[in-house]
């Protein structure tokens, strides 16, 4: 499967964005799907995750009532809302997705990889 991600940009501190990562293929149902961030100089980082059905997610402690993670299955699509953005949330931002349908933040634990949109905000 391949993975497409898309909606970052430059936002001001207290702005919103919403990224969007769309699959191919007709299995996007069967895969755990998650959001990974990435600042200069750090280690991928975990942000949120959501269940083959959408039923449960998942957000680090980091975004947690900021970010919200979501997919339409019908179109084989998940989303990442991010409002109340900080200098701190500067990152490339990747979505993410695992056969398993077990809710896993390590990174090495996906099979599947987007190519990365960046997120800037400024103070």
């Amino acid at each position: 499967v391949q993975l497409q991600a898309s909606g970052g940009g430059l936002v001001q501190a207290g702005g919103s964005l919403r990224l969007s990562c769309v699959a191919s293929g007709r299995t996007f149902s069967t895969y755990t799907m998650s959001w990974f961030r990435q600042a200069p100089g750090k280690e991928r980082e975990f942000v949120a995750t959501i269940t083959r059905s959408g039923d449960n997610t998942y957000h680090a402690d980091s975004v947690r009532g900021r970010f919200t993670i979501s997919r339409d299955n019908a179109k084989n699509t998940v989303y990442l809302q991010m409002n109340s953005l900080k200098p701190e949330d500067t990152a490339v931002y990747y979505c993410a997705g695992r056969n398993s349908g077990a809710v896993n933040t390590n990174p090495a634990s996906y099979d599947y990889w987007g190519q990365g949109t960046l997120v800037t905000v400024s103070s």
